[in-house]
């Protein structure tokens, strides 16, 4: 597949990184050659310097023929442009990434879909839509439906002494709770990725990840000993066009306070968000918070342009009792770490957003996709669209890659555990772990 990505910045470079572990063809454009010198001593890339939004730039990385063009500049504007370009030129698919709110209208979509743009993506609305995701089941740590959530991903630290699952083979746990299905899918132990399999035990400590039915959801929380609490107050720290992005969306349903250090800032805030507390103040210091009434909050949403603020911030807010924490971080590494330092959810926005982009490339028949923080791999979702290898054998005997396990199986509205003497029909929906080395083989088994 012929790739061209405009812009090597966080979302460029590390989509591109993931395109290259897939051996895509691929071509980088950016106007900083700084940028790019490293791309190319770290990826199997060919860059391009210049403006990817005149013609010859997009014409000498080839645009006119490539599968997909990806604009994920900082500037709206020339992604906008490029795509419209690289579009009309014979570019089969354009993306644009994109900030203003009002371009991801449902109205003004549709007229740029009219003028040859596939899809627009915003790194900022999709970090807000987790943050929402991730809010409404406080208990988690991470949160993610498929099928309309017929089906869910839960990913939970094991962090209680008294646990029924904690040292614990997933066997034994399972004879403990004949009533639910308990089988983990993933599990991250420090920064290892573990397939667990029946004698796998769970440890304290351990990040878990399960596939679960929506109607399980209470029972898995009791028998990991995680209690459900309702959030209603929130604290975002960090005016930043994300902390706007997640204000906006999370003011109908919670009672929310934006805390910026920006007075400049506060006002724009404050005019442009009617429900919402905006507080001038120190986003940093944890005594000015809790004047503020951090001690009172449900959950803290630390989302300013310091990682470091960010993840301090949130430790101290858990300290004092706040019952949800997220920060925002800009390095991939401290995704790894997130649940050994005590952060109950760290995001990444460029993580986000290039697995949301990653899913136009994949090949076989996607029905969704998403990454998971710390994990070496990806949940997809699969469908069987026609009768092959896999209609025709068992799961026992079909030859799925080693790094890759099957968390469950939609057939016609109903959700079904994987057994070995299963055998898949036509237009089954199946959910899978998968290893980020196997994922291309997995993918040649369902096209």
């Amino acid at each position: 597949m012929k790739i061209v990505i405009a812009g090597a910045g966080e979302v460029g470079f590390h989509l591109a990184q993931l395109l290259a572990y897939e051996q895509q063809d691929i071509t980088l454009i950016d106007s900083n050659q700084t940028v790019l010198d490293n791309a190319s001593t770290r990826l199997d890339v060919r860059t391009i310097n210049g403006d990817s939004s005149i013609r010859s730039i997009l014409i000498k990385a080839g645009a006119d023929k490539a599968d997909l063009v990806l604009s994920l500049t900082t500037s709206e504007k020339t992604n906008l442009v490029t795509a419209l370009f690289a579009k009309n030129m014979g570019a089969k698919k354009v993306i644009a990434r994109v900030h203003n709110q009002e371009y991801l209208q449902p109205e003004a979509i549709a007229a740029f879909n009219a003028m040859g743009i596939d899809s627009l993506i915003s790194p900022n609305q999709l970090a807000a839509k987790e943050i929402s995701r991730l809010l409404d089941k406080g208990s988690v740590t991470d949160y993610f439906e498929f099928e309309d959530g017929l089906v869910s991903l839960m990913g939970l630290t094991i962090n209680l002494n008294d646990a029924l699952v904690s040292n614990r083979t997933v066997d034994e746990i399972e004879k403990l709770t004949p009533d639910i299905h308990f089988r983990p899918i993933a599990i991250l132990r420090g920064n290892k990725t573990i397939i667990p399999d029946a004698n796998t035990i769970i440890r304290k400590g351990d990040h878990v990840y399960f596939i679960i039915r929506k109607n399980e959801i209470s029972e898995i929380l009791r028998i990991l000993g995680k209690k459900e609490k309702p959030i209603r107050s929130v604290m975002i720290n960090g005016g930043t066009d994300l902390g706007y992005d997640t204000a906006l969306l999370l003011q109908r349903d919670y009672s929310v306070t934006l805390i910026e250090k920006d007075e400049d800032r506060c006002k724009w805030l404050a005019k442009n968000l009617k429900d919402v507390l905006v507080v001038n103040c120190q986003n940093y210091k944890i005594d000015q918070l809790r004047e503020e009434g951090l001690s009172e909050m449900d959950a803290f949403v630390s989302v300013t342009d310091d990682t470091q603020v960010n993840i301090l911030t949130s430790l101290l807010a858990g300290n004092i009792g706040v019952y949800k924490t997220v920060a925002l971080v800009d390095s991939i590494d401290y995704t790894r770490i997130s649940q050994n330092i005590g952060v109950d959810t760290i995001i990444n926005k460029k993580l986000i957003a290039a697995n949301n982009i990653f899913r136009h490339v994949r090949k076989g028949k996607i029905v969704a996709i998403t990454g998971l923080h710390g994990l070496e791999g990806e949940i997809i979702e699969f469908v069987v669209y026609k009768d092959n290898r896999l209609t025709s054998k068992s799961l026992k005997d079909v030859k799925f890659p080693k790094g890759t396990v099957i968390g469950t199986i939609v057939r016609e509205g109903k959700v079904l555990f994987p057994d070995p003497e299963m055998t898949l029909k036509k237009d089954d929906k199946v959910i899978i772990f998968a290893m980020q080395d196997d994922i291309s083989k997995l993918e040649k088994l369902f096209r």
